[in-house]
C-alpha cells in the first residue's frame, strides 16, 4: 500500500531578515517598538540572510539530482520566497523541480495589535494582553486581531492534507517561519502542548536550519514520516556562514 506522505520532507526557516536585525537592535536598546518600514509580509532578507540561503542551496546541490527537492512550497512572505529563489539559484533543486509555489497557509503567525512591539512594548501598551498570555500560555493566547499557535495549527492541518493529496511519494521542501516549523513538528509527530513548548524553550529555530523527515519503509513500518534531523545548521557551518537565531521581528514574545 502506497504511503500518503512525501518520500522526504524538508522544512526550512527563511534566512535572516532585516526584521530580525531590527528586533535585535530594539531589544538591545530597550525600545518598545521595532523600527521596520515595511509590512511584515514585505520585510526582505538581510545580506547575511541571502548568504545563508545560498549556503543552504549549495548543501542541497551536493546531493545527487534525484535526491534534491522536486516540489517547493513557501510562505507568501518576501523573506521566505526570496530564500527559496536563492536556494534554487545556488543549485539546490532537482532538475525537474518547478518554481516555488506560495501557500498562504504557511505564512507567519499573525500578531494583531502586538505587531512590531517588543516584550517591553507589550507590557507598556497592552498590560492586559501580557497578563492573558501569562495565564493562558503562548499555545492558546490569541491577541486581538492575531492568532494563537492553535490557530496556526488549524490552517497547517489543511496544508498537510494538500501535501498528502498532491505530493505523496515526492521530495518536498517547505520554506516558512519559526512558529510554522514548530507547529508542523507538533502535527507530524503527534506531540502534546507540553512537548512542543519544551522543544521551543530549548532554543530558537535557526535561520535556514533544516528540519527533515523521511518516509519510514522499514519492516513493520506503517508508511509514516519519521524525524531525521531538527534545527540542523551544518549547511551554513560548512560554508563558514554565520548562524542566526533571532525570533522574527513582529513581536518579541512569540
Amino acid at each position: 500500500m502506497a504511503s500518503r506522505w512525501p518520500e522526504r520532507l524538508w522544512i526550512v526557516r527563511h534566512g535572516e531578515s532585516a526584521g530580525n536585525v531590527a528586533r535585535d537592535l530594539a531589544d538591545q536598546a530597550g525600545l518598545v517598538r521595532i523600527d521596520i518600514a515595511e509590512r511584515d509580509v514585505d520585510v526582505p532578507l538581510s545580506k547575511l540572510g541571502e548568504e545563508q540561503a545560498c549556503a543552504l542551496g549549495r548543501w542541497f546541490a551536493e546531493l545527487p539530482p534525484h535526491e534534491r527537492p522536486e516540489v517547493v512550497l513557501t510562505s507568501p512572505y518576501i523573506r521566505a520566497l526570496r530564500t527559496a529563489d536563492i536556494v534554487r539559484d545556488c543549485g539546490g533543486f532537482s532538475p525537474e523541480a518547478h518554481r516555488p509555489v506560495a501557500d498562504e497557509r504557511l505564512r507567519e503567525k499573525e500578531f494583531g495589535v502586538l505587531d512590531r512591539l517588543t516584550r517591553r512594548g507589550i507590557e507598556a501598551d497592552f498590560p492586559d494582553q501580557a497578563e492573558f498570555r501569562r495565564l493562558l500560555g503562548k499555545f492558546y493566547h490569541r491577541p486581538p486581531g492575531g492568532e494563537s499557535w492553535c490557530d496556526v495549527i488549524l490552517r497547517l492541518r489543511s496544508a498537510l492534507d494538500t501535501l498528502s493529496l498532491h505530493h505523496a511519494g515526492k521530495r518536498v521542501l517547505i520554506v516558512s517561519h519559526q512558529v510554522v516549523v514548530l507547529c508542523l513538528r507538533y502535527l507530524l509527530e503527534c506531540l502534546t502542548e507540553d512537548e512542543i513548548l519544551a522543544i521551543d524553550r530549548e532554543k530558537d529555530v535557526a535561520n535556514c536550519s533544516v528540519t527533515e523527515y523521511r518516509l519510514d519503509r522499514g519492516e513493520g513500518a506503517n508508511g509514516e514520516l519519521k524525524l531525521f534531523r531538527y534545527n540542523f545548521t551544518a549547511p551554513l557551518e560548512q560554508q563558514a556562514t554565520p548562524v542566526t537565531r533571532e525570533p522574527d521581528a513582529a513581536v518579541a514574545a512569540r
